[in-house]
């Protein structure tokens, strides 16, 4: 890491029972002001069916930070790193939702077993002309990148997914759905979704882009363009996850 990359950014994200309002609320309070003590800024979601987050700080701060996470929302986190020179966020909040995506229909994560392509694999699932490749991010997020030959479905939001592929996709036509989104929690609860609506196969990027960026070589990248993200550094790229020591 270079030394002007003074802040660690980490994504995470994990579909668990974490109870009633009440007990969210209980580790709310457990968790805002271990994000002040340690200097941790960014946003994380609570909601019955489980938790994601951004947040970005000292990665000596961060680690600890991590273990105060596990500890309280008993898991071992899963999450994906990048660094930055300035701190991407202004705040730090924990808020409580009904959703930590949005959807606003029913679906079974159960479903979605299976489904999980490794960013190693991916090229390959995508490279399929008989594949439908489809972005399930925002119009304003797909503008700035995606992967070549992926449909755009051009909505404003996540919850008109669903709209847009009864309108445009029929599971007796349309055979392998691959999708992906920017860390992959979207697909997480879309995937079992098209499941449930018959697609016989379907296939989403594990990570999401940014996990595809960190591990995928230049020579082998299908990526084109910038990855929307969601602070103040707007946008990344593979040199986010790939910065040396001797990087200026």
């Amino acid at each position: 890491m270079s030394q002007n990359l003074n802040f660690q950014i980490i994504t995470f994200y994990e579909f668990k029972d974490l109870g009633d309002v009440e007990n969210l609320q209980k580790l709310k309070e457990i968790l805002k002001p271990a994000m002040i003590e340690h200097s941790i800024l960014g946003t994380i979601l609570l909601a019955g069916e489980g938790y994601n987050s951004t947040i970005s700080g000292a990665p000596e701060n961060m680690e600890k930070f991590v273990g105060i996470l596990e500890e309280t929302l008993d898991t071992k986190l899963k999450y994906k790193t990048s660094y930055f020179s300035e701190q991407p966020f202004k705040r730090a909040k924990v808020r409580v939702k009904k959703e930590i995506v949005t959807l606003k229909k029913p679906f079974e994560i159960e479903s979605g077993i299976g489904t999980h392509v490794k960013p190693k694999d991916w090229n390959a699932i995508i490279s399929d002309p008989e594949t439908i490749v489809l972005d399930t991010r925002n119009a304003y997020e797909v503008e700035l990148g995606t992967f070549q030959n992926a449909v755009n479905p051009n909505v404003g939001e996540f919850s008109k997914m669903p709209e847009f592929i009864k309108e445009n996709l029929d599971p007796s036509k349309h055979k392998k759905v691959a999708m992906f989104c920017t860390g992959g929690i979207r697909c997480e609860k879309f995937a079992p979704f098209m499941k449930n609506l018959g697609f016989e196969k379907i296939f989403q990027l594990e990570g999401g882009i940014l996990k595809y960026l960190e591990e995928i070589p230049d020579e082998e990248n299908l990526w084109q363009g910038e990855c929307f993200v969601f602070d103040e550094r707007i946008t990344v790229n593979r040199d986010t996850f790939h910065k040396t020591e001797n990087d200026d």
